[in-house]
């Protein structure tokens, strides 16, 4: 009896065990955790049981998505807005492969050589052929460098570069078809090193020869407007002909001011005329202004009375003057905005958004007294922020990214092929012949000329 009793307990509690297990399996498959088993039958014959039904993908998770891959390209149009300077002079060190792959990851869209990046010719080469080889999804890269010649050209003999005149010295040395082909040259040495971008011609007018920054260093051809349109169509004829892109510089003159930009605000109300604003129109209307870039000095007479702010954040004298008035549609791009006229009296995120704003559509930053490897980052994320509260900031964004891809198309054409014009040329007469003794357009400057005549040399058996 007693054996009895036991299995009879036994046989309760086992029985009491299963159906709570199959109270468990039958509530996991209800909740959708566990799938349910086949049946026998269903295994003999083969048959599959019906599908459990996952939940649809919420409606919030979509328009996450969608909001990130609209975010995520949005910053890849940032990012071809933004040319930056670097650190490093060969491709092991770690400056150049960080911008490397700042080009390669859609970040920047070019960038700017300082004197610190150059070693010689062959490290040059090979650092600018890995940037191009980065940038293949969103090639080609901007290349830049300030080669005008005289005291501004980061490319020294030293470091196996010819040497190529001053601006002055090439207009005083009256010979307009040896500079063309000067400029060729020039250009043909930048392109062979790998740039496709020289920030030049400097089309300032030489008003005041005791400027810190244009007349004391030679970089204006001359006073005489007429004298500069001609130069400076042979520097970007002849850089032209050899694929490398120029930049009028710097809008709307910087020629007469007695301060320099990169060490403080510049006002030039009182000592600006007109007449400084005739290279740019006349280069414009000949098709032949690849890129504009700003000055950061102050004008009250393209600015409105309440604008305090330089050209280069002023939405009158950018949109209004600049690409109304004077009907350029190419890229404009900004002056240095580390230098001091912008660093000492704005914050960073004022002067992204406030270019931005004027209608800038590459924002420069040289990277030089106080190197931030991080702008890139920085400036993609002021700019998202902008155009999240702002469709028209978003807008500009969009429009600058256009203008931008308009210019590189041209790059990625065999040969570079001249800017549309915006229409027909309503300016004034024909340009003069430079090298005639003509005593109305003579300058100050050019009165000794005819008994101390600068010599503009080429390469032996290199006709002009």
């Amino acid at each position: 009896m007693p054996v009895v009793k036991g299995l009879c307990i036994l046989s309760t509690g086992i029985f009491f065990a299963l159906q709570f297990v199959w109270a468990e399996v039958r509530t996991a498959v209800a909740d959708g955790a566990v799938a349910p088993s086949r049946t026998i039958s269903q295994q003999d014959t083969g048959s599959e049981p019906p599908a459990v039904a996952m939940p649809a993908p919420k409606p919030e998770r979509a328009e996450a998505v969608a909001t990130a891959e609209s975010e995520r390209k949005l910053k890849l149009k940032i990012g071809q807005m933004i040319l930056v300077g670097f650190l490093g002079n060969d491709t092991g060190q770690s400056g150049y492969q960080l911008v490397q792959r700042q080009l390669k990851n859609g970040e920047v869209t070019g960038v700017l050589y300082l004197g610190r990046n150059l070693r010689n010719r062959d490290t040059i080469v090979r650092m600018n052929a890995g940037l191009k080889g980065a940038a293949t999804a969103h090639a080609p890269p901007l290349i830049a460098i300030d080669q005008e010649g005289g005291k501004v050209q980061r490319l020294k003999r030293w470091h196996g570069f010819p040497p190529t005149l001053s601006a002055k010295r090439m207009a005083r040395a009256r010979n307009l078809e040896k500079a063309t082909t000067a400029y060729r040259l020039l250009a043909k040495d930048l392109s062979n090193w790998g740039f496709n971008l020289n920030l030049g011609p400097v089309v300032d007018l030489d008003i005041n020869p005791r400027n810190p920054i244009i007349g004391r260093l030679g970089r204006s051809y001359s006073r005489n407007p007429e004298v500069v349109i001609s130069y400076s169509a042979a520097f970007i004829d002849g850089h032209r002909r050899e694929g490398v892109m120029t930049a009028l510089k710097h809008f709307p003159g910087h020629g007469s001011s007695w301060r320099d930009s990169h060490k403080g605000m510049v006002d030039v109300s009182r000592t600006w005329s007109p007449k400084e604003l005739e290279p740019f129109k006349r280069l414009i209307s000949q098709g032949r202004a690849d890129l504009i870039m700003t000055a950061h000095v102050h004008n009250k007479a393209l600015q409105k009375p309440a604008e305090t702010v330089p050209v280069s954040l002023s939405a009158t004298a950018l949109s209004e003057v600049l690409r109304g008035k004077l009907g350029f549609q190419g890229v404009i791009i900004s002056d240095d905005l580390q230098m001091d006229a912008i660093r000492r009296n704005y914050t960073f995120a004022d002067a992204v958004v406030g270019a931005v704003n004027a209608g800038t559509d590459i924002l420069l930053f040289a990277n030089d007294k106080r190197p931030d490897p991080e702008i890139p980052a920085k400036v993609a994320t002021i700019l998202t922020e902008a155009a999240g509260t702002d469709p028209k900031f978003k807008q500009k964004i969009e429009a600058a990214y256009e203008r931008i891809r308009a210019l590189k198309r041209r790059l990625e054409a065999t040969s570079l092929p001249p800017v549309p014009k915006p229409g027909p040329d309503r300016s004034s007469a024909a340009v003069p012949e430079v090298g005639a003794d003509n005593r109305q357009n003579r300058m100050p400057e050019d009165e000794d000329v005819l008994l101390r005549r600068p010599r503009l040399t080429l390469p032996e058996g290199f006709a002009p």
